[in-house]
């Protein structure tokens, strides 16, 4: 059990192209629901897996696909000769650069190579993997690893990703059953070393990367370059897709329509959308209005090489569409709905719903991450503020659904209302193109009010839900990518803060380490040493420290730091006050806890003069100099105090504050310790069923409620059931923290003990 700290603790749809196939392969997507999937367990209580096995969903099919067969039968006959197949975009074709292109179908026809074979009950394994990085492809290789190995290691599920990654591509070397993995949107193929799959005869591999990378034709792979469609496919496709237009039957002009567009699957999606809209508009119409506002984007940053006209084209295409979705009507009614689960909540009322917001929220898209965006960070005040501002009038949740919808409508987003999480994803390259039209005053706003939004929307206390943290986590990180250092003067944007104690709360205790290290360089470089939120920064990176297991670390950074703070601020600004705080509760927990409670009682005095005796970072400090009393030597004393602590941050605070349940622990660890072990074990049972409902089961203070209460069975007498109980605990803890974190460490030393006292107890038993 420890002390606590104070107020310092802190894509666009492409277009369908071609490939039907009756080969081997399947395939699965990281982050993606799992399905297909059955694990039996029979009536002997052995786990068996039922064959096939399917992990992760290939994308959807797009509409009006067109068939690319000399590149599906290339890619036909690579995998039936055992090699993985990687499908790259060409370098160039007719003038348009494509090379490494999002938009030219590779996703598409690797997915059109894995729904062919999806149903194939010979294909034992299948699985397809988004990867952007390199844990994403360990995320779905250890969520097969618990699928396909759970008979021979019922434990699997268990074991850290990256160990069961690996076992996982073990077992692909070495099975004799069939299986596919593809491998989508590579984007470091550095990234994969040792997780690239093997080249073994039962076993097939797709890889699409934007890539023309070497790494790539490593170990006998295949590179297969998919190219832009050819005139006919891009005909064809715009013949399909222009059905019942004033001039869609036009062979000419299609032919100029699609040469102008550089025969891009993703340009001419979005041409056609915008002319499908228009029933009046022509093709030759459009054709003029392209050529008329090619220079309304900036150009897409060039490869080497010259850029050639037509990328102007293709960012002038974005411009219309950007422009048409600002005034489309909504009164009518989508001939598609993917998503017609969120168009039903945000049902049209009026023709001018959303317009006029299309281009300021794309411009918000444009900074986040491309992987998606939680929904309401686009609906937080301090955008709808913003929107308030940019339109003249007042903007509502309700407008901001409907300029999503219309979007989504023009390929410009992705809507996916079922992953609540990453509701609003951008492909990368559009979120490109709009960043190159802002000016650095636009550039500037967008970014605080971006900002603003994110810390708002983000959960103070409320821990239950990883997925969403995660996301907010990667969407400050890309923020801060495209808008540095804006966010960084005149002082830190505090989303910054948020995101970093995120981290440490959830138990990402190195992850936190590195984020404060690399944000304190940063505030030095742009604020200066003595900027308060460079020392600010100082702080959480010692507090980080001591929290990874240097404790001794953490002082010598803390008392570095209080000599600047005592320098800069002043004895008595609440920072000054804090870092006192923090060095005296490493002292107790470096193994000095009478100098740490004498220090803490200088500490309270002086917190009680300056902030009052009930702000919470007072009750923080009369929290650890409980603890350190007890650690002292006085665990009734300890109690005592503990009894008055809980009283009135129960008071300040409430009954579900994450602090109130941490004065709740220690108190019924205290009382333990001071001769009430079955007290204990009832208070911490309580506060285990609160820390559940609140915090969720996998939050650390709830871990570290079910390690304490299985150690106060074993001193109540039950050596086998605090045994059994911290098992369950540690497997818990590997799945979460990892095997090196602090607590997991904390958990084995425990858990070997009351193993030792279990034999000693019952020399028979089982350990």
């Amino acid at each position: 059990m420890t002390g606590e700290g104070s107020g310092d603790d802190g894509g666009v749809p492409r277009v369908r192209q071609d490939a039907t196939v009756s080969e081997l392969g399947v395939a699965v997507q990281a982050g993606r629901d799992v399905r297909d999937v059955r694990i039996a367990v029979h009536q002997t209580g052995q786990v068996r897996v039922t064959w096939p096995v399917r992990v992760g969903i290939p994308p959807t099919p797009a509409q009006h696909y067109q068939q690319r067969r000399q590149v599906q039968a290339v890619l036909v006959e690579t995998l039936t000769e055992g090699r993985a197949a990687v499908l790259v975009g060409a370098r160039q074709r007719a003038g348009v650069v494509v090379s490494g292109l999002g938009g030219v179908g590779k996703t598409q026809l690797a997915a059109q190579y894995a729904w062919s074979v999806w149903s194939d009950p010979d294909l034992d394994v299948a699985v397809w993997v988004s990867a952007l990085s390199r844990d994403a492809v360990v995320t779905a290789y250890a969520e097969a690893a618990a699928r396909v190995l759970v008979e021979r290691d019922p434990g699997i599920g268990e074991r850290p990703p990256e160990r069961a990654a690996g076992l996982f591509r073990e077992w692909l070397a070495g099975t004799s059953r069939r299986w596919l993995v593809v491998l989508d949107d590579v984007q470091d193929p550095a990234a994969l070393k040792g997780l690239d799959p093997p080249a073994v005869p039962s076993g097939r591999v797709v890889i699409t990367s934007r890539l023309r990378d070497a790494a790539l034709t490593q170990g006998g792979h295949r590179v297969i370059e998919l190219d832009v469609f050819t005139p006919d496919q891009a005909v064809a496709y715009l013949a399909e897709a222009l059905t019942g237009t004033t001039d869609g039957t036009d062979r000419d002009q299609l032919e100029g329509l699609a040469a102008e567009l550089g025969w891009l699957p993703l340009a001419l999606g979005q041409a056609a959308a915008y002319l499908t809209d228009q029933p009046l508009l022509g093709v030759a119409d459009y054709r003029a209005m392209l050529a008329d506002r090619r220079r309304t984007l900036a150009e897409l940053t060039p490869p080497e090489h010259a850029l050639p006209d037509h990328q102007l084209t293709v960012a002038a295409t974005w411009s219309l569409s950007i422009e048409h979705a600002d005034r489309a009507d909504d009164t009518r009614s989508p001939t598609t709905s993917r998503w017609r689960g969120l168009l039903t909540r945000v049902r049209r009322t009026t023709g001018s719903r959303g317009g006029g917001l299309v281009r300021p929220l794309l411009e918000i898209a444009a900074l986040l991450d491309p992987n998606g965006t939680p929904l309401a960070v686009f609906t937080a005040r301090p955008v709808l503020d913003h929107l308030t501002t940019r339109t003249g009038r007042e903007v509502t949740a309700t407008d901001v659904h409907h300029g999503l919808t219309r979007l989504h409508r023009f390929s410009l987003i992705t809507l996916t209302p079922d992953r609540p999480a990453r509701t609003v994803a951008v492909h990368a390259l559009v979120q490109r193109a709009v960043r190159d039209t802002l000016t650095p005053d636009r550039l500037h706003t967008l970014a605080h009010t971006t900002a603003d939004a994110l810390h708002t929307v983000w959960p103070e206390n409320d821990t239950t839900n990883p997925d969403l943290e995660q996301a907010l986590r990667s969407g400050t990180d890309t923020l801060h990518t495209h808008t540095t250092p804006m966010l960084l003067t005149p002082a830190l944007h505090l989303v910054f803060v948020r995101a970093g104690n995120s981290l440490g709360k959830t138990g990402q205790v190195y992850a936190a380490t590195t984020y404060w290290h690399a944000l304190h360089y940063q505030a030095c470089t742009h604020l200066g040493s003595d900027h308060s939120d460079t020392l600010a920064t100082r702080h959480s990176l010692a507090f980080s420290r001591g929290r990874a297991g240097d404790p001794a670390g953490a002082m010598a950074a803390l008392e570095m730091l209080l000599a600047d703070r005592l320098r800069v601020l002043g004895p008595d600004h609440p920072d000054t006050l804090a870092t006192r705080h923090s060095l005296a509760s490493w002292r107790g927990r470096a193994g000095d806890p009478a100098g740490a409670m004498a220090a803490l009682e200088t500490v309270l005095a002086d917190r009680l003069r300056v902030l009052g005796p009930d702000h919470p970072d007072t009750l923080a400090t009369r929290h650890n100099l409980a603890f350190s009393r007890g650690k002292a030597g006085d665990p009734a004393g300890a109690m005592a105090a503990l009894e008055m602590l809980l009283a009135d941050r129960l008071r300040v605070l409430g009954p579900d504050h994450p602090h109130t349940l941490t004065a709740r622990h220690s108190l019924a660890s205290w009382r333990g310790r001071a001769g009430d072990p079955a007290g204990a074990m009832a208070a911490l049972e309580m506060l285990l069923a609160d820390r559940l409902r609140v915090l969720g089961p996998d939050h650390p203070d709830t871990l570290a409620t079910r390690h304490s209460l299985a150690c106060w069975r074993g001193r109540a007498g039950d050596p086998a059931g605090a045994m059994a109980a911290l098992e369950t605990v540690l497997a818990d803890r590997l799945r979460v923290l990892g095997p090196d974190h602090p607590d997991t460490l904390a958990t084995r030393h425990n858990l070997a003990r009351w193993r030792g006292k279990a034999e000693q107890q019952s020399p028979g038993i089982e350990v």
